[in-house]
């Protein structure tokens, strides 16, 4: 089912998060600790913006399991970023292969999912249908997720034609609300468990969500307040020095404490770009 972490804040060392905590992201892709199935080893990736360079993020992603990658073991210790989304993969729908390893880059956007849509071969030509040339033509691979994203996209920019946190909120309802009158079109009753983070770098949108009201969400929590410092794998909050501010999401606490908030039922979380802190219901 996946597992990611979303990061906005003071920048900070991308191992910081990644290997450090007693429960980091690394951790989960080998022990997660509230899934049924605790392996996440079908590949990962990894995307961070470095605003003085490119409003475009970098991304690192690999099919090869993230516990044993060599490369990101030395690149995380590396690369500071004040914004990232990082994304550990149990493949559902789609081969294991680099183009189905999330997040998914569309020029300055980022997203990765955790959860999944049953059957979604039926769905997946409808579902095309409705977007440009240019996202049709964009889909490299072979996921759920990625068809989502494109839906998102086609709707965020091509229709709103606005990148806002509540342009984003909104195409989020319009992409689920679409979803799931393509599976009742098609006769798809298992619900779609669609936990997903979208970034551009200065604000993140979550959201928490399953299709079927009477079923619960997949995790997800976040933190705030502070800036976070890692010590022999605990994870702590501290008062912030000067300007020193960070929010965290992400599909498993990384420490045991009271830092963390599980996001309700079908709801969204949305940071701002001055890490102002929003939750409010989906409506789909």
């Amino acid at each position: 089912m996946c597992r990611l972490l979303a990061y906005k804040g003071t920048p900070i060392l991308l191992d910081e998060l990644l290997y450090k905590p007693k429960n980091s992201l690394i951790n989960q892709s080998i022990n997660a600790k509230e899934l049924e199935e605790p392996l996440n080893g079908d590949g990962f990736g990894i995307g961070w913006y470095t605003h003085t360079i490119s409003p475009e993020p970098a991304t690192f992603v690999s099919l090869n399991p993230a516990w044993s990658n060599r490369n990101l073991r030395n690149l995380a210790p590396k690369i500071q970023s004040d914004c990232f989304l990082a994304h550990v993969r149990a493949a559902s729908v789609g081969e294991v292969s680099e183009a189905n390893c999330h997040p998914f880059q569309f020029n300055e956007l980022l997203m990765a999912h955790n959860g999944g849509v049953e059957n979604f071969s039926t769905i997946k030509r409808d579902l095309r249908a409705g977007l440009t040339d240019t996202l049709y033509n964009w889909i490299k691979g072979q996921t759920d997720s990625e068809h989502l994203f494109a839906t998102l996209v086609n709707r965020v920019c091509f229709e709103n034609k606005s990148i806002t946190p509540e342009s984003v909120a909104e195409g989020f309802e319009y992409t689920f609300n679409l979803l799931k009158n393509l599976m009742v079109k098609h006769g798809i009753h298992e619900e779609a468990y669609l936990n997903m983070a979208l970034t551009n770098g200065r604000f993140i949108v979550a959201t928490r969500y399953v299709s079927d009201p009477k079923e619960e969400p997949l995790t997800l929590y976040h933190s705030e307040g502070s800036r976070y410092v890692v010590e022999d794998g605990v994870t702590r909050l501290e008062a912030p020095k000067d300007d020193d501010e960070a929010v965290l999401i992400a599909s498993e606490k990384l420490t045991d404490g009271d830092y963390w908030t599980l996001i309700p039922k079908n709801h969204f979380v949305i940071v701002e770009e001055d890490l102002n802190i929003r939750i409010r219901p989906i409506k789909a």
